[in-house]
């Protein structure tokens, strides 16, 4: 079985053409038609990844992806978003909450499926990272998906984590705007690149308990960002 997968759509036609799809591929397929079964499943059966349309009755996509990757216990769990064509707002809102990816409806099954495959690829990469990294004040727990300045727990979304361990791992290292849409939020993703911006600007933010490090996300003018190397 190539894993477990939650399709969460309230159209049936929709949802039965992405199972048969990915039933066709191997895949276990759960599915929910509204934004609070969504969450109680995901809570219930721990799902490989999540294929979340926004547009819910009750509980809307974007808040369930508020609400899945806030949970400790879900923040892991891989969502796609679907969305309509003129969402682009709802489509940088909800990368920014967490989510790992997005398609535009209307999309093929081919496209859903390499979607799909990659993202989990990624996470399956991610997950088998382990260890401690601590850099100067800052340390990382690669295997709890936690940072700290000290003992202060930093409270950061999936995201801004991610980003953060970019940096801590490659100091020094210069990354365009583009490169990190590649390297945080996958290469499928051709967005916006001042959702890059935005995060930088909440994590240095979120590292002001400690200046040093929060002035050592550095801006390299016209080019993007780099982590300076904490002695």
């Amino acid at each position: 079985m190539a894993g477990k997968i939650l399709v969460v759509d309230d159209e049936l036609n929709i949802r039965e053409l992405i199972k048969f799809n990915l039933e066709k591929a191997g895949y276990k397929v759960l599915e929910a038609d509204d934004g609070q079964a969504a969450v109680d499943m995901t809570k219930g059966n721990r799902p490989d990844l999540i294929v979340l349309d926004l547009m819910l009755p009750g509980i809307d996509g974007l808040e369930v992806c508020r609400l899945i990757k806030n949970a400790r216990e879900t923040s892991a769990i891989p969502i796609i978003m679907l969305t309509a064509k003129n969402e682009e707002i709802d489509k940088v809102i909800g990368l920014e909450l967490g989510a790992d990816d997005y398609l535009t409806k209307p999309f093929s099954s081919r496209e859903l499926l390499a979607r799909i495959k990659a993202v989990l690829r990624r996470s399956q990469k991610d997950s088998s990272v382990s260890g401690i990294l601590s850099v100067g004040k800052l340390t990382l727990n690669f295997s709890r998906y936690e940072a700290y300045i000290g003992s202060f727990k930093l409270e950061l979304t999936p995201k801004e984590y991610e980003m953060l361990k970019l940096f801590a791992t490659n100091t020094g290292k210069v990354f365009t705007r583009e490169q990190l849409l590649e390297k945080v939020w996958g290469y499928e993703y051709f967005g916006d690149t001042r959702t890059v911006d935005v995060h930088v600007r909440h994590l240095r933010v979120k590292l002001s308990q400690d200046n040093d490090i929060a002035e050592a996300i550095e801006t390299v003018r016209g080019v993007g960002y780099r982590f300076r190397d904490l002695e």
